[in-house]
């Protein structure tokens, strides 16, 4: 939905957003590994899955700058590691109230139609965290279309914060 931001900010412009970003070779590996059915045209090539990643960090970092307050950024690997503290500190900022069963989410037998379905029946695990590594031989493609991304994760890198800033 980082598309889309600007939007959602115009059509409820009180509302808090969550962000959530993952490692760029984690993310790479696991879209293009991931069959969609359609929309989805940047995940069949390392080249745009990593333009795509570095377009999705330049814009929400342009959103943080414009609507300071708006967005609470949560680390992928941080939530994985610390569920419970990150969990928290996102209610926190919607302030909304904790509650034990945003640890059960995967307990809920409500119709879920994402291609993330089956993981949303398990408990957050670690299991995903550095499956790249894997795939590191061949991954190349991507780590060029990264750029600063990459060498910088999880800081938004100053090329993307200065194109931001100076047009």
């Amino acid at each position: 939905n980082w598309v889309f931001v600007d939007l959602i900010h115009l059509i409820f412009p009180n509302a808090k957003m969550t962000h959530v970003r993952r490692n760029p070779l984690s993310y790479g590996v696991a879209n293009f590994r991931q069959y969609y059915a359609q929309g989805h045209n940047f995940s069949y090539s390392f080249d745009h899955l990593g333009r795509y990643y570095r377009n999705y960090v330049r814009m929400i970092e342009r959103f943080e700058t414009a609507a300071p307050g708006r967005i609470c950024r949560v680390i992928y690997e941080e939530l994985v590691t610390r569920t419970e503290d990150e969990v928290r500190r996102i209610l926190a900022f919607l302030d909304l109230p904790f509650n034990d069963d945003c640890l059960r989410f995967y307990e809920n037998d409500r119709t879920i139609r994402t291609p993330s379905s089956e993981q949303v029946r398990q408990p957050i695990n670690q299991d995903g965290l550095h499956s790249w590594k894997k795939y590191e031989p061949w991954l190349e493609p991507l780590k060029d279309s990264l750029g600063s991304v990459l060498d910088t994760y999880p800081a938004v890198p100053a090329d993307l914060k200065s194109s931001i800033r100076g047009g």
